[in-house]
């Protein structure tokens, strides 16, 4: 049986990528920082069996290298680590006071870049010995077309596409796959404070569709990436944002 670990998969996009991987079969570690409940709930619900949830909060790097040992020692071999947790900070720079200002970029830049950058680390360094796994890091449209509300969140948005093309080129040799998917906004509970009244048609009209993605959609790109992408796309950046933003 394949096992992925999947970070924030209580909610929004984890959830729904922890729920495709269990109707296919996987065994799947719900990684949650804080809503227990909710995150046993999911557990619960997904199909097949020896799902488990694990807590870490990923402000703390060492609550990354103790999650990562606890769910080693339960599962013996990991096959997928999706690094889906992140938060978004408002700061913008014309308004926020310095020390304001820093503790939002240093707090975003850890959750966002440095712990999952970690968790790559840790988790690479397994399947390699293994010979061979994927991780998919979900990343953000921000990364290209910047965030001037939460310059922070753009920062570690951006720095966690080049660490994961840097440690596509590392391990390849050894047989594990990085990829990277960067939506823009989706329809989850993250997004969901900031979308709020004529907020909510600016953003659905940013892209052609004239909607948000889906979680479902998102899910169905990680799935993809996780069994059928050939190994020739390692080092990829996907964009799943209905051409709200388009790069050259």
């Amino acid at each position: 049986m394949n096992t992925a670990l999947v970070t924030g998969s209580s909610r929004g996009i984890g959830k729904a990528a922890a729920q495709v991987l269990a109707q296919h079969g996987w065994r799947v570690v719900v990684h949650y920082n804080s809503n227990a409940a909710a995150a046993r709930e999911m557990v619960a619900s997904l199909p097949g069996s020896d799902h488990f949830s694990i807590q870490a909060d990923l402000g703390i790097s060492i609550d990354c290298r103790r999650m990562m040992q606890e769910v080693l020692e339960r599962v013996g071999k990991l096959d997928l680590l999706v690094n889906n947790a992140g938060i978004y900070d408002l700061h913008p720079p014309t308004e926020t006071g310095e020390q304001e200002w820093m503790n939002a970029w240093e707090r975003t830049l850890q959750v966002n870049l440095t712990s999952p950058a970690l968790l790559c680390y840790l988790s690479a360094q397994h399947m390699m010995k293994n010979r061979g796994g994927r991780v998919i890091n979900i990343s953000s449209r921000g990364a290209f077309r910047g965030e001037p509300d939460a310059p922070g969140y753009g920062a570690s948005k951006a720095g966690l596409n080049a660490m994961s093309q840097s440690f596509a080129k590392a391990f390849a040799p050894h047989g594990v796959l990085f990829f990277v998917v960067a939506p823009g906004w989706v329809e989850t509970d993250m997004a969901a404070p900031y979308l709020n009244g004529s907020d909510v048609d600016v953003s659905a009209g940013q892209s052609p569709l004239g909607r948000m993605a889906t979680p479902g959609e998102l899910a169905a790109t990680i799935y993809f990436l996780a069994t059928d992408a050939p190994a020739s796309m390692t080092g990829a950046i996907i964009d799943v944002n209905g051409a709200s933003y388009l790069r050259t």
